[in-house]
């Protein structure tokens, strides 16, 4: 009954946001307590502790593009686009377009882009980001970072990842920036 339940919500989701839940189902299907873990995953990765939508998004957009360009990187645009996220922004978190952001958005960006490559110009963007967002803030931010990582490693380990393709937003049709930190990235921290 339960395998029921949950099934019934995945093919909910499939259908909202055009989502191939297989893995889940499979996860459901193979081992329910393996997939009861997933759902208390599920509550770390949704936490918002008030954070606006724009720099949570922009967090879980770049952590899901640094390790997909695919699907999963499609169903977090969507959700962006759903949370009201104007389609410009959303596109220019895609692009790494930090000219097109809001300052603090930009600084999000650049900060997720840091931490996923371990880089120390995390550091005064993160003082940035606590000075916004308060410490809560911050752990939001960090748990989107880490949390959007999981779902692309996840698929790939059960053999769902996808080749890379094209990100709709809206009519535009892109190809997410996966780059690590640049030059110009360090050079808009100050």
């Amino acid at each position: 009954m339960i395998r029921y339940a949950f099934n019934k919500m995945l093919l909910t989701m499939k259908k909202r946001y055009n989502y191939d839940v297989r893995y889940q189902q499979d996860i459901l299907q193979a081992d329910l307590g393996a997939y009861l873990k997933f759902m208390g995953f599920q509550t770390m990765a949704a936490h918002s502790a008030g954070l606006p939508a724009e720099p949570l998004y922009a967090a879980r957009i770049r952590a899901i593009i640094w390790d997909d360009c695919g699907p999963c990187t499609q169903l977090v645009v969507d959700m962006a686009l759903e949370a009201k996220i104007d389609a410009r922004i959303v596109r220019a978190i895609i692009d790494k377009d930090l000219h097109k952001l809001p300052e603090e958005i930009a600084w999000v960006v650049q900060f997720t882009d840091c931490v996923l490559a371990h880089s120390p110009e995390a550091d005064d963007l993160r003082e940035k980001i606590v000075a916004l967002w308060g410490t809560q803030g911050l752990i939001s931010i960090g748990y989107a970072i880490s949390a959007y990582r999981v779902y692309p490693a996840l698929k790939y380990a059960l053999g769902y990842g996808k080749a890379c393709s094209r990100i709709q937003v809206n009519e535009s049709s892109l190809v997410p920036t996966r780059n690590a930190v640049s030059a110009e990235d360090t050079a808009r921290v100050g």
